[in-house]
């Protein structure tokens, strides 16, 4: 068990280092784009998911929705998106994606993909499908204990 127990350690401790790593890469990255990083958080949830309100779009970011009125009329302002009324439901407004916020959220992730490319280069395909499919088999095990 305890051999168990250090394996998991070293798991999680390589997570959290990859993890400090792609997230300062991807401020790097966004350095060059008129986005902060929970701008970019935001747009992709909106590009993954559709359009969204307020309040759904403050639940994937984690974000009160106060923080999220902000930071969607910062959004609006630079024509990263744009509040449209639900055709269903002209009470309900939902956040949109515009072009511009679509070309920057693809733009930062091909470059992160780049970045990603350059470090594995030298590593087998066998082991970047097998590195692919136990991260797959990782998210999916920490999804189904969300509940």
């Amino acid at each position: 068990m305890t051999n168990t127990v250090s394996k998991i350690a070293e798991v999680e401790k390589e997570l959290r280092y990859i993890a400090g790593i792609i997230k300062q890469r991807g401020r790097e990255i966004l350095n060059h784009y008129p986005i902060t990083a929970p701008q970019f958080v935001a747009l992709q949830w909106l590009l993954e998911k559709g359009d969204m309100t307020i309040g759904e779009l403050s639940n994937y970011i984690h974000l009160a929705c106060s923080t999220t009125t902000d930071l969607v009329d910062r959004m609006e302002k630079n024509l990263l998106v744009e509040r449209v009324r639900d055709p269903n439901d002209r009470r309900v407004v939902r956040i949109h994606v515009l072009d511009k916020g679509e070309q920057i959220i693809h733009e930062v992730i091909d470059k992160r993909q780049h970045y990603l490319s350059e470090v594995l280069k030298d590593v087998p395909e066998e082991e970047v499908e097998t590195l692919n499919r136990l991260l797959s088999l990782l998210h999916s095990k920490m999804l189904s204990t969300e509940d």
